[in-house]
């Protein structure tokens, strides 16, 4: 995967305000992609839908947040279930898409499934140094 410094930066930046939102709980589908999020640097809270074992005990579960952040992947199965969970929780909590739209935006549609996010780990932290991030020499 051809990596630009502009999506480096974008995707930090991602990382970054994701992890300012203290109210909001991050829901993802499973375990590959908070993996991804946490190589990334992402410390907040991260929901797995498939830990839940159905939508109805999810929307039980998750409707107490204040403000829920959708990560489903841009796949056929990851938009019915944001479609399925935004039809169950819209009126019971805040969806907010903005971050998954942003993710779009800053890799230019590229990365398709969350777990894909991992692949830019390489190009933010070198391999001893996880706090300090230099881009890498493309020549």
């Amino acid at each position: 995967m051809q990596v630009i410094e502009s999506e480096i930066y974008g995707i930090r930046e991602f990382i970054d305000s994701l992890n300012s939102e203290k109210e909001s709980a991050v829901i993802v589908e499973g375990k590959r992609d908070s993996a991804a999020l946490k190589k990334l640097g992402f410390t907040e809270k991260v929901l797995e839908f498939h830990r839940f074992g159905g939508l109805t005990k999810f929307a039980d579960s998750v409707s107490d947040h204040k403000n829920l952040i959708l990560l489903f992947d841009s796949d056929r199965k990851g938009k019915y279930l944001t479609r399925r969970v935004i039809e169950q929780l819209e009126h019971r909590t805040r969806i907010d898409l903005s971050y998954k739209k942003k993710l779009a935006q800053i890799t230019k549609g590229k990365v398709r499934t969350i777990e894909e996010l991992d692949r830019y780990g390489q190009f933010l932290y070198g391999a001893a140094d996880h706090g300090h991030w230099e881009p890498k020499n493309p020549f």
